[in-house]
């Protein structure tokens, strides 16, 4: 995992990250090969092919008879793969038009075709040449400007080979070259195209001594069942398909446990373990699977801390900016909170009942450690702020999590809902911030117990409130007229910019429309907000926010990053890309999962061999239909028509449709 570069010394501007907004990304981790527009690898930036974070090649650059294909296409042909498509006249007499096509097709897996195509109607003889050179550098080390230089090159088998104390790569080549200079890094053909004929050359990219990349997400394998969705609006068809395609691409293994697996949190920067991403995509992606969120706990049940101490039982993590009204927040709080949740509903989602209670201890101890001592829950930090949010996660654990214990009959359900009332009573009297508008929840109380007012998007997590059996959403932390004032709110133009929700409301001070958390739109809280909103029958604020996002994406080529600009819409225009933005990223792609199982309304109860429908009643995409999706380990099919109402089209049998 690539952190950001370190803050720089007083004074001194800090490092400007590559840009990632206009490259081509494709992911199969643990490969990863980023690419510009023109498709030519000049090892400028992030480009280059990518193994476990360490960049293999760099610079991969094609000349047909002395010059540079014209670049005329580029495009994603999957997760894990992009075209790119370029033209040149090889002879002067074939006047204004291009009689070579030169096709590239590169993978993540570390592979790159590159097909030539005569289009002559002559036969041409065809100088090759392949310029490579690689620093083997740390992605870290790249985003933080500090790559080295070139390597030298050796030639080795088919190809060149590159290494540094500890590291080493090699491209081979197929057909072997004619001829191999390391000095230059140059490997050269002579190829021969009769007319309409072409000739290929295949490189292949590895760490030396390493095999073929087997991704965790491979067809065989992936703990993602395939959802497909279909109706009225095309757009859902391509964001799921992508979304799905997005989540198998950034799956790891454990790899002390390989059965275990679990979705990075996003490509580039963040290409490892992010405990609360990980948790929160595994708990959206449940419609899927619930394989993904089992891997996803046992691995972080082995990193929870053990022994004395007020931090024992704590899902570690790291600190998350939180802009300038609030200090950095522990995420280590948000995991541990979120485990007992996701374990929760992964079992109403068919969970077997044997990795259940094989969880349920670490379950426990993330419930001992985060919830009951005091009045609110704070980051392990001195002077640290009570946040919104973090209550809305504890509140939600005591809840969900008591509803487990007494599932298994173990003891301390019954403190955990007495905790929860004392939190429900202090919350509601605490953080409601009157004004002439109605009032608004705070975002923290500071340590002396002053509220902080500003109006963020942190909140929807006050309508996140969990799902207990019969298909029953747990009460939230705010009242009923304090959840419908919220739901107005979100649906304001200075919190709604038209493509999803801002970080941080418009008239707020600090607000930024590129800031991470003051101002950009982060698709997991906007796709939150909408299965909120529809949750507590706020059916028009949901409208408007998943309509936004779906116009968004489509500009996005169907796949959402982390976030973009929160500037506000407006008629022709297009949402800005940030660009340092994850893309793919892990929330992002669940979003996509969550926000259709919403729209379904769909929740199961597989220990009670129930499902109850809540389709969102005016149906805002029109007919939806979404199969593939996995309820008690089998597949599940709903249609929701145009009236808003549900039928089951595919289910386990035994399972039965909840009142």
């Amino acid at each position: 995992m690539a952190p950001p570069p370190r803050t720089p010394p007083a004074g001194r501007p800090a490092p400007e990250l590559p840009p990632t907004h206009t490259a081509l990304i494709c992911v199969a981790l643990p490969g990863l090969v980023i690419s510009g527009q023109p498709g030519q690898l000049a090892g400028r930036g992030l480009e280059g092919f990518y193994r476990g974070g360490r960049r293999l090649l760099s610079r991969c650059q094609v000349r047909v008879a002395g010059r540079e294909p014209l670049p005329v296409q580029a495009r994603m042909t999957g997760a894990d793969s992009a075209r790119f498509v370029g033209t040149l006249r090889a002879s002067p007499a074939a006047g204004p038009d291009p009689d070579v096509v030169v096709e590239r097709t590169r993978h993540a897996d570390g592979t790159e075709r590159i097909t030539l195509r005569n289009a002559a109607l002559r036969p041409l003889r065809l100088p090759v040449e392949i310029a490579l050179g690689t620093d083997l550098a740390e992605l870290a080390a790249i985003a933080a400007g500090a790559a080295a230089p070139e390597l030298p090159a050796s030639v080795h088998d088919s190809g060149l080979r590159w290494a540094t104390a500890d590291a080493a790569a090699c491209v081979t080549a197929a057909p072997p070259p004619s001829d191999a200079l390391a000095s230059a890094g140059l490997l050269r053909w002579e190829l021969d195209l009769p007319p309409a004929g072409t000739a290929t050359v295949e490189l292949r990219v590895r760490p030396e001594g390493a095999g073929p990349l087997r991704p965790a997400g491979h067809a065989a394998t992936s703990p993602l069942g395939p959802a497909r969705a279909a109706g009225d609006d095309p757009r859902v068809a391509l964001l799921l398909h992508s979304a799905v395609a997005d989540l198998q691409a950034l799956l790891l293994r454990d790899p002390a446990h390989p059965s275990d697996t679990y979705l990075a949190a996003g490509a580039p920067w963040r290409c490892g373990m992010a405990p609360a991403e990980a948790l929160a995509a595994a708990r959206m992606t449940l419609p899927l699977g619930t394989r993904l969120a089992a891997g996803t706990l046992r691995t972080l049940a082995r990193t929870q801390l053990r022994g004395p101490g007020p931090r024992a039982g704590m899902i570690p993590g790291s600190r998350r900016d939180a802009g300038p009204h609030l200090p950095p927040s522990c995420t280590g709080t948000e995991a541990t909170l979120l485990f007992p949740v996701v374990l929760a509903e992964a079992r109403r989602w068919g969970l077997p009942e044997q990795e259940t209670q094989e969880l349920l201890p670490a379950a426990e101890r993330c419930l001992r450690t985060t919830v009951g001592d005091g009045t609110y829950v704070h980051d392990p930090h001195p002077g640290s702020p009570a946040r919104c949010e973090t209550q809305a996660h504890a509140y939600r654990a005591a809840l969900i999590g008591a509803d487990l214990l007494d599932a298994y009959d173990r003891p301390g359900a019954t403190e955990l809902h007495q905790w929860a009332q004392t939190l429900r009573t202090a919350f509601r009297a605490d953080f409601w911030v009157e004004d002439r508008g109605g009032g608004r929840p705070a975002a923290a109380l500071a340590s002396d117990g002053r509220p902080v007012p500003h109006l963020s998007a942190t909140a929807v997590h006050l309508l996140d409130t969990g799902l207990l059996g019969g298909g029953r959403m747990a009460p939230g932390l705010l009242d009923k007229v304090h959840t419908e004032h919220l739901a107005r709110l979100l649906g304001t133009p200075a919190m709604d910019a038209g493509w999803g929700l801002r970080g941080l409301g418009a008239k707020e001070a600090a607000h930024n429309p590129f800031g991470h958390r003051t101002g950009a739109v982060r698709v997991q809280e906007t796709a939150l907000a909408v299965a909120g909103l529809a949750a507590a029958g706020y059916e028009k604020e949901a409208a408007n926010l998943l309509k936004g996002l779906l116009e968004a994406a489509e500009h996005f080529g169907h796949r959402l990053p982390e976030m973009f600009a929160g500037e506000q819409r407006s008629a022709g225009a297009a949402p800005l890309p940030h660009p340092a933005a994850c893309r793919p990223a892990a929330t992002a792609a669940a979003s996509v999962v969550l926000l259709l199982t919403a729209l379904a309304g769909i929740r199961p109860d597989v220990p009670a061999r129930t499902v109850t429908l809540r389709p969102v009643r005016s149906a805002p995409l029109g007919e939806l239909n979404l199969s593939g999706i996995r309820v008690a380990g089998a597949p599940f099919a709903v249609r929701i028509s145009r009236l808003g109402l549900a039928m089951v089209e595919e289910a386990a049998d035994g399972l039965q449709l909840g009142s």
